[in-house]
């Protein structure tokens, strides 16, 4: 899987919202804080709010916040707020391909590899990041050495 820098961003400016607390924050302080560029974050933070994961007020006291609870956003609904759908071949959904002859079996490899990504990115919510406590399955993935090889 490749994690578009817009994905990256995004979860990253939405764990720092959710570790500065209830109110508003300015989008230039998430910028500042995660090294985002603050064009790019605006962005960004519009589809979020499209998504309905944020929530903003312009003004003075304005700025921008999580409409949901942390505990209640996953980094799969952040990725697909940004990027569309988890896992996709050519732009198409696993249960939409199709393979003939000895190719047949990939529907079913992209469909575990859609089922594998989804166990870990549903998992994780913005809380258990914000809050350094990742779930087990998380854990336990990475506990696994070969896990760090970068292959």
């Amino acid at each position: 899987m490749r994690v578009s820098a817009k994905a990256d961003y995004a979860i990253r400016a939405l764990v720092e919202l959710a570790a500065s607390g209830p109110g508003p924050v300015k989008g230039e302080r998430v910028a500042e804080a995660q090294e985002i560029p603050i064009r790019f974050l605006e962005n960004i933070l519009l589809d979020l709010r499209r998504a309905g994961l944020v929530a903003s007020q312009r003004g003075a006291d304005g700025g921008y916040w999580l409409a949901r609870p942390a505990a209640e956003i996953t980094l799969a609904d952040v990725i697909r707020a940004v990027d569309g759908p988890l896992a996709s071949v050519r732009g198409r959904r696993s249960e939409e391909l199709a393979y003939a002859g000895s190719a047949e079996p990939l529907q079913a490899v992209w469909i575990a590899v859609r089922a594998s990504l989804r166990r870990v990115l549903e998992a994780v919510t913005l809380a258990d990041v914000a809050n350094g406590e990742l779930p087990a399955v998380v854990t336990a993935l990475t506990a696994d050495p070969d896990a760090w090889q970068p292959r």
